[in-house]
């Protein structure tokens, strides 16, 4: 078992290339040519949990930019904080990308603050639908080398809870019990796994 447990590939780190894109091709477009050292040199998104946020932040991240993630929960001093890096990273000529639930002036933050939030490029990121998200889950399953049957994926999306990361940190455990068990992943294998985990939570 501990040999087949060590042949399982790791996710692969989130990139701009691997993004899902859906609906946000403009974002990504954006982005794109941020890193290239274009302009421009603010951008914010916000969405809902699950648009793809912090994939995006991290990609993002991985080549160099400064990021600050979930700014609807900072508190005073952090906002201090952030508005100071703002001013900082303009004068600068330094680019910076940030992310929130919602759009800048909807979150209760500074007023200061969220001006600063809006300096640049402001975009909603767009959850992904149905078809966006069997493309991201048979994406994943690629990524690991995992053979990820149709009518698994049809089972996910109809039966468990809708958001991204959910799905996808479902696929990860199934993988990791069809290597284990050396079985092929199919839906039976997907309603006992799920079945055990209920188990284990009551």
């Amino acid at each position: 078992m501990k040999q087949l447990l060590l042949d399982i590939k790791p996710a692969a780190p989130p990139t701009l290339q691997n993004f899902v894109v859906g609906r946000n091709a403009e974002a990504l477009s954006s982005l794109q040519t941020a890193v290239n050292g274009q302009n421009p040199q603010f951008i914010y998104l916000w969405g809902e949990s699950g648009s793809g946020k912090s994939h995006l932040l991290q990609a993002c991240k991985a080549i160099g930019a400064s990021i600050v993630d979930d700014v609807h929960l900072l508190n005073n001093d952090a906002q201090i904080d952030l508005f100071n890096q703002y001013n900082q990273r303009k004068e600068a000529g330094e680019w910076m990308i940030t992310a929130g639930l919602h759009a800048p002036t909807q979150m209760g933050l500074r007023d200061d603050v969220a001006t600063r939030l809006a300096w640049g490029l402001v975009y909603q990121l767009q959850p992904l639908n149905d078809m966006e998200k069997a493309t991201a889950l048979k994406q994943h399953a690629f990524e690991r080398g995992m053979k990820l049957p149709d009518e698994v994926v049809d089972y996910c999306l109809r039966y468990l809870r809708r958001d991204l990361p959910t799905l996808m940190t479902t696929l990860d455990a199934l993988d990791e019990w069809s290597l284990t068990m050396q079985k092929p992943i199919t839906v039976p294998m997907l309603r006992k796994l799920l079945q055990l985990n209920l188990d284990l939570n009551d």
